[in-house]
């Protein structure tokens, strides 16, 4: 049994994983553990883990930083990224623990909190304590249960009621070890009534060792507030990344959540969106390219409590050689939610004999006055299409570049930040190409 070791270790360091944590994380632990030991590490036997093994990740001699060590790296030193014109706010995770010798710049709206988990409980206990493992459900999810176990820092993003920070956040998740290792993250995003924010989390790994990955994010979103939430994953083909989202609206919130995976090697995004106030509206989007024998999965579930909500998926894959790809999307209208629009579009480029897409839509619809629809398409590019582009000059691999690239575009387009839109462009077009696909300055990716 893999998880035996885990619950045995976690039990002999209680106390050091408390003491280099914060109160308000330590007293989930217990509950968590008790999740942990009834639901273990999700299997392929699981329905909704059918095509991706999760257990076998962690059946390996993983270092677990349990004393929270910081690690001897600045990332300001490493991380020169330089995505024109992109101006943001910027902070770092190394492994799973926040990096607070920050340079000083522009000063964030007054009453807005961006820093480190275990600072911030601390800091607001009412506030974390009302909302930290409250969205994010360990009960029956053996990944949550074990990074709310381990988890001893990550990120924290409070916005007040009526504040809006202007400036674009963006995060920067730095692996780095010397040894196999497993870092646990945290990230919770809070956005008070008619408050506005936008985060970019980029994830990068320095070292060549394996490194596996559990990450929760919790959303609360509530009345009237606007969240966006872009992750952007170009991490070695050693990382595997266990990414679990959960998130709440109240009512006519807004959320775009939009997860870009341009170089990975094991990837599970699990998305679960609540509707749970009138006119609530969510944009979940996805896009995954892989070669070689990476894998993606992406699992979104969005539950429709109430009536008048909308929703909106659009998931796309392309896979190349020997890769995978994964996507069960499931759409629930409950009985009380009347006049609900969901709408769920997946399309998957399927370019290799040996690759392989495994897709699942779902909608469970309990309410009759609704407008719900799934689409559904794996194939090859449109041969028309390039036979028209050659016959006007254009070479037959330009041509399939090309059309490649545009298959992606309108998953771009999800993108409300116009720098970073005009960048993801250039580097799909770059991946495609086979070239060195990560941000051009930065020397972690050297």
């Amino acid at each position: 049994m893999i998880e035996k070791q885990y619950i045995t270790l976690f039990e002999q360091y209680r106390e050091e994983v408390d003491k280099h944590s914060a109160e308000g994380m330590n007293r989930l632990r217990g509950a968590a553990l008790e999740a942990f030991k009834r639901t273990g590490f999700p299997t392929s036997q699981q329905e909704e883990y059918r095509h991706s093994n999760i257990a076998h990740a962690f059946d390996a001699d993983l270092g677990l930083n349990l004393r929270n060590i910081p690690v001897k790296v600045s990332p300001y030193d490493a991380f020169k990224c330089n995505v024109p014109n992109l101006n943001t706010y910027l902070c770092f995770l190394v492994n799973d623990r926040y990096y607070g010798k920050l340079v000083q710049g522009d000063p964030l709206p007054e009453g807005v909190f961006v820093g480190g988990l275990r600072v911030f409980a601390d800091k607001y206990p009412e506030l974390f304590e009302a909302h930290y493992g409250k969205i994010a459900d360990y009960t029956g999810n053996g990944t949550v249960a074990y990074n709310t176990l381990f988890t001893q820092d990550g990120l924290v993003v409070y916005v007040p009621k009526n504040v809006s920070v202007e400036k674009p956040l963006q995060l920067i998740n730095i692996l780095r070890g010397g040894v196999d290792l497993n870092v646990n993250r945290r990230n919770l995003i809070i956005a008070e009534e008619n408050a506005r924010v936008k985060l970019l989390v980029c994830d990068h790994a320095v070292d060549d060792v394996h490194f596996v990955v559990t990450q929760v994010t919790e959303i609360a979103a509530e009345a009237s507030a606007q969240v966006d939430l872009y992750e952007l994953e170009e991490n070695s083909t050693k990382v595997t990344r266990l990414n679990n989202l959960f998130c709440e609206q109240q009512e006519r919130s807004v959320v775009h959540v939009t997860g870009i995976t341009l170089h990975n090697g094991f990837t599970r995004n699990n998305y679960r969106f609540k509707l749970l106030g009138e006119h609530a509206d969510v944009h979940a989007g996805g896009l995954a390219i892989c070669d070689k024998k990476q894998h993606v999965d992406n699992f979104v579930f969005v539950d429709h409590v109430v009536p008048k909500g909308t929703s909106n998926q659009l998931f796309k894959t392309v896979l190349q050689e020997e890769a995978t790809g994964v996507f069960r999307g499931s759409i629930l209208v409950e009985k009380d939610a009347q006049q609900t629009l969901a709408y769920q579009v997946n399309r998957n480029l399927v370019m290799s004999d040996k690759a392989r897409m495994f897709a699942q839509p779902q909608l469970e619809i309990y309410a009759d006055d609704v407008k719900c629809s799934h689409g559904l398409t794996t194939g090859h590019l449109d041969e028309e299409a390039r036979f028209y582009m050659q016959a006007r000059g254009i070479s037959a691999e330009e041509a399939q570049l090309m059309l490649m690239v545009a298959f992606t575009r309108d998953v771009v387009d999800m993108v409300r930040i116009p720098a970073l839109q005009e960048r993801l462009v250039h580097l799909i077009d770059k991946r495609f190409r086979g070239e060195f696909t990560r941000c051009g300055n930065c020397e972690v990716c050297k």
